[in-house]
């Protein structure tokens, strides 16, 4: 199993970007698939996650209103749409896939089985 995050780079603040997770070795919407991220010097912060049966999405507050998480069941990708982006929002993105979701939504990082790599989002003021 192998995820790998795409998408990030450099914008303003204000612009929009667009991460996307694809998979090989397994098919994504059968599983949780969470988005974290990771600034310099700060822990791992869970951002966004979708259930891959139900379809259920979740959002952390910090970014409530501004992202959304979606599947696309054909491409085997998860993507994550980020508008407005903002300062704080800079991070390293990664990524994750809990093969045994116990709950509709999943935030907690230990229970995500499989990660990518991460992708760099940098925002300027």
């Amino acid at each position: 199993v192998q995820l790998q995050a795409s998408g990030g780079g450099h914008v303003q603040a204000g612009e929009s970007l667009r991460l996307s997770c694809a998979a090989s070795g397994i098919t994504l919407e059968y599983y949780a698939i969470g988005w974290f991220r990771q600034a310099p010097g700060k822990e791992r912060e869970w951002v966004s996650c979708i259930n891959g049966r139900s379809g259920t999405t979740a959002y952390a507050d910090s970014v409530k209103g501004r992202f959304t998480i979606s599947k696309d069941n054909a491409k085997n990708t998860v993507d994550l749409q980020m508008n407005s982006l903002k300062p704080e929002d800079a991070a390293v993105y990664y990524c994750a896939l809990d093969r045994h979701p116990t709950k509709v939504v999943v935030t907690d990082a230990t229970e995500y089985n499989y990660w990518g790599q991460g992708t760099l989002v940098t925002v300027s003021s």
